[in-house]
């Protein structure tokens, strides 16, 4: 089998705009990035608040292991698949950020038949909109610091300087600096940081904002730093707003690309579950659900991370409603849950498998306190057995979930046909009675 990054480059890419086609948009509708990439414009996202809404299906997986998961893999699979039946499908994921990309991680989009394409402007610089966070994130930085140097009239505590500077790579000497030294024109000294870019702030801000507008307001209200008498100073109030939202005017808008079957797929915002709410930007969200019949999105890490700060959080401040959850999972994660080496899990073990699945059924349980209906998809590998997947299968349905098994690395949207037909089968057939705001434990 070939690597992604042979099949990506080998793939025949449609001009953006014959993939926008497909969704009624002109080049009019698009700011292009090159001849395979575009941003979609104000204009065409005000035209279409009035569209009639698609469902909103959202990926999440078990929690992360070593054996490995797959969720933007199912992801763009899954919408390859609906594409394959005849479905206006969009997808919309976040980008990929530089740091885990050169890192241990690598890229994000996707594996095998299952990607988004061009693949390497996207894990590379794509449309700059990190950049663009970068450059405001330290432009509020440097402002903060000048007016503490040319006078302090907000009586800024040096040693409460919450605000970090940010780098969008793994680079560890600058986590943690001493900044002002030299002379009396370069600063106080005092300890700084820096953070990941999509670590920072106005990633997640940025994200959770429906316009400039809204976006403004977000960055205005930011803390920065506490005066000497324990209160908050914001962005707004060493006058960072105007110069951080002139900097951010195209970042804020939603990316077009395309699958390797050419799915239209938005990628937009990329903030970590791990620190704030780990999906794509809401503005991507509604203008695919505007867009499409059916939005594939997805949230990081485990259901009981990424899936739950989606509906505690982007949910409730977008007022979205997911119609469904497809929970991924793999015969190889599951057993590695019940205690098998990784070394082993190649080798069938219905034990270890009835062990590790408890990690599935709580991620079920997590996901059915929001009334969502869940269907469960095993990731296909080639050391899956019979007896494996029928206990997987079973265990699911017994459980009231639709069950699927996906092959999209190894087939693209064929693959994805299975899992996509017991989705359309969920959304059919469960309502899905979803309450914003965390569920009752």
């Amino acid at each position: 089998m070939k690597s992604d990054i042979e099949i990506a480059q080998e793939a025949q890419l449609y001009p953006i705009t014959e993939v926008a086609e497909t969704l009624g948009m002109t080049i009019d509708d698009l700011e292009l990035y090159g001849k395979y990439k575009a941003k979609i414009s104000e204009d065409y996202l005000k035209k279409i608040e009035k569209n009639k809404e698609g469902k909103l299906v959202l990926v999440t997986a078990i929690n992360p292991t070593p054996a490995g998961e797959g969720k933007t893999t199912t992801s763009v699979g899954l919408g390859q698949a609906f594409g394959r039946l005849g479905k206006r499908a969009v997808i919309a994921l976040r980008e990929p950020s530089l740091g885990p990309c050169f890192g241990i991680k690598g890229g994000a989009a996707g594996g095998g038949m299952a990607q988004v394409v061009p693949m390497e402007d996207l894990n590379l610089h794509f449309t700059g909109d990190f950049h663009a966070i970068t450059a405001a994130n330290n432009l509020c930085a440097a402002l903060l610091d000048n007016h503490i140097q040319q006078g302090n009239e907000l009586n800024i505590d040096t040693r409460q300087i919450v605000w970090k500077r940010c780098l969008d790579m793994n680079d560890r000497v600058l986590r943690n600096v001493v900044v002002g030294l030299g002379n009396k024109l370069d600063g106080f000294v005092r300890e700084d940081h820096f953070v990941i870019t999509v670590a920072s702030e106005i990633m997640a801000v940025l994200c959770l904002a429906n316009d400039m507008k809204d976006l403004k307001k977000r960055l205005d209200r930011m803390v920065v730093a506490y005066n000497y008498a324990g209160d908050p100073v914001t962005a707004g109030q060493i006058h960072a707003t105007g110069a951080m939202a002139a900097l951010l005017k195209d970042a804020i808008k939603p990316n077009l690309i395309q699958t390797l079957e050419h799915t239209p797929a938005i990628i937009h915002g990329g903030p970590f579950a791990n620190i704030a709410h780990g999906c794509n930007s809401v503005r991507a969200t509604k203008a695919a659900l505007k867009m499409a019949d059916y939005v594939v999105t997805e949230a990081g890490f485990g259901a009981d991370l990424g899936a739950e700060k989606f509906f505690d959080i982007k949910c409730r401040q977008a007022g979205l409603v997911p119609d469904a959850v497809v929970l991924v999972a793999t015969i190889r994660a599951l057993k590695y849950n019940g205690g098998v080496e990784k070394s082993e899990l190649n080798t069938e073990n219905l034990e270890a498998l009835r062990k590790g699945i408890v990690n599935l059924e709580k991620h079920i349980e997590n996901i059915h306190k929001y009334k969502v209906p869940v269907v469960v998809t095993l990731n296909a590998f080639v050391s899956d057995t019979e007896a494996e997947i029928n206990y997987v299968k079973k265990f699911c349905e017994d459980r009231d979930c639709d069950f699927a098994l996906s092959e999209v690395w190894e087939k693209g949207g064929e693959g994805g046909i299975e899992l996509a037909n017991a989705v359309l089968n969920t959304l059919e057939t469960k309502e899905s009675h979803f309450e914003i705001g965390r569920a009752h434990v």
